[in-house]
């Protein structure tokens, strides 16, 4: 069984302890590094810091302010999850794995990565907006990230319970979306992996566009998204926001 209860030491410069208990969730994310201007605009605009536990100011966007809403307003899911694409989602550790077992993958895992630059932009995924691969060069290299590091974790993971189960199947699964969660533990992967980063909670159209026209007005300045590193996160009981528990360095950024 995992550990009942555990206070993890953070590495860097926070050293605040995380709870990890039996019922504590990780997941493998993409997150920009830390002090880089991708970092400071995604957690400024949650309003929300998962590594330090910063509360932050939102940005102002006067076409909200009008109609008297807010980014925070906007962005109560996002926010729990912290500034991040998911990689490989959450879920809880397999029987007799350990927080130990799983930073130690975690961290050789990243060792062998090779970073790249996306070219990225800001659009409407349905009902909420994201921040997605522009080329699909780039969705095909995230895409292999994404799909080595599934392989990777997937003997740490505990596979979604029948409770769990019915409530994806629930959600209008596709015949192969059905076939990879019974596999996978989780049916957006692979060939039904699309790499997004969340800006907003689901959205009417109005709204949708306003947060993409801010968005896109200030991608030239931030200019490529550097996937140069992951995160392993951690959301110690069901339902509290997720933390960034270590940073997971590529190879060739040490």
């Amino acid at each position: 069984m995992s550990e009942p209860r555990r206070l993890v030491q953070r590495d860097g410069q926070y050293n605040e302890p995380i709870e990890w208990l039996a019922e504590s969730r990780f997941a493998i994310y993409y997150a920009p590094a830390r002090g880089s201007p991708w970092w400071s605009a995604g957690c400024r605009w949650l309003s929300r810091d998962p590594e330090s536990a910063d509360t932050l100011a939102p940005p102002l966007i006067p076409a909200l302010a009008a109609r008297g809403l807010d980014v925070p307003a906007l962005s109560h899911s996002p926010r729990r999850y912290g500034w991040h694409g998911t990689l490989v989602a959450p879920a809880r550790a397999a029987a007799g794995v350990r927080f130990d077992d799983i930073l130690a993958r975690a961290l050789a895992w990243a060792r062998r990565q090779r970073q790249f630059d996306l070219t990225i932009e800001a659009a409407a995924l349905e009902r909420f907006v994201a921040i997605r691969s522009a080329t699909a060069d780039g969705a095909t290299a995230i895409g292999a990230l994404a799909a080595d590091a599934v392989r990777e974790f997937a003997p740490l993971r505990e596979m979604p319970s029948e409770a769990e189960r019915r409530r994806r199947l629930d959600s209008n699964l596709t015949a192969r979306q059905r076939e990879l969660l019974d596999r996978w533990g989780y049916p957006y992967v692979f060939d039904e992996f699309r790499f997004h980063m969340t800006l907003s909670d689901s959205i009417d159209l109005e709204h949708r566009q306003i947060l993409i026209d801010w968005w896109r007005a200030r991608l030239p300045e931030l200019g490529p998204l550097p996937v140069d590193g992951a995160a392993l996160f951690i959301e110690p009981r069901p339902g509290e926001p997720f933390t960034l528990a270590a940073r997971l360095p590529f190879g060739d950024s040490l």
